[in-house]
Formats: C-alpha cells, sequence, structure tokens
C-alpha cells in the first residue's frame, strides 16, 4: 500500500496501526486504500480509495465508502465523518464511528441512530468490491 510522503523524513504507518493506536478497529477501511493524509495538529483524517467501494463485515454489517472519506480522527472515534454510509433498510450516511473504552467489544456507528455492532468484526482489513457510484 502506497502512503502520503511522511513529514520530518519520518515513513508513515499502516492506516491500521494508526487506527489502532487510537483504539479504533484496524479493519474499519477496506484494503484497497490508497493513501491517507492526518494533520494530528487538528485530528483531521483523509482516507483516499481507487474507486467508490462496499465490504461486507463478518457481523452481515456493510459498508460503502467513497473516493475519499474525511473524518476528524480523536481517541477511540472518528466524527463529522464524510463519504461512508450503512445500510438500515436504506443507504444512511455514517456521521461517527466510536469505541466507548479499551476494553469495549462493541463499535457504535451513528447514522441517523446509534447502532453497535461487535468490534471483532472490524478486526481485519477486508477487501472491497467496486463501484461505479457512491
Amino acid at each position: 500500500m502506497l502512503y502520503t510522503p511522511a513529514f520530518a523524513g519520518k515513513p508513515q504507518k499502516a492506516l491500521a496501526d494508526l487506527l489502532r493506536e487510537y483504539n479504533l478497529p484496524p479493519g474499519l477501511f477496506p484494503r484497497n486504500i490508497t493513501c491517507y493524509e492526518l494533520d494530528e495538529a487538528k485530528g483531521k483524517l483523509i482516507v483516499y480509495l481507487p474507486s467508490p467501494c462496499e465490504v461486507s463485515f463478518k457481523d452481515s454489517s456493510v459498508i460503502r465508502y467513497a473516493t475519499r472519506v474525511k473524518a476528524t480522527l480523536s481517541r477511540g472515534k472518528l466524527s463529522g465523518v464524510e463519504g461512508m454510509k450503512t445500510k438500515v433498510l436504506v443507504w444512511v450516511k455514517v456521521t461517527s464511528v466510536a469505541v466507548e473504552s479499551y476494553k469495549s467489544d462493541k463499535v457504535w456507528f451513528t447514522a441517523g441512530v446509534k447502532k453497535s455492532r461487535p468490534k471483532d468484526a472490524f478486526e481485519m482489513p477486508r477487501d472491497a468490491i467496486n463501484l461505479e457510484e457512491f
């Protein structure tokens, strides 16, 4: 995988490792990301994907990703999410993803309503299916 150039000569971590450091499941994004940018001072995260795509997780949940997903990254939370949807009868925009504590076994997705999903469903980045449009 390619990542954006490192600042000050430090190599950039894999996105899964970055998410793990922030107490988020490492498999929250698919394997096929192109790169990501993180402004650590502001917590602004942008993840780039080669095309709109969809991932089915082992708990039967499905998430769609635009070619660019933006969010504010903080400990245990992605807030102000843009470019991610989940299916709740119809496709609904995900606005935040949170893990309440380090020991929690749930991931909370806010997409109109707040819904928990098993954290272990998001432990490994998964393959995505490319879509024509987000």
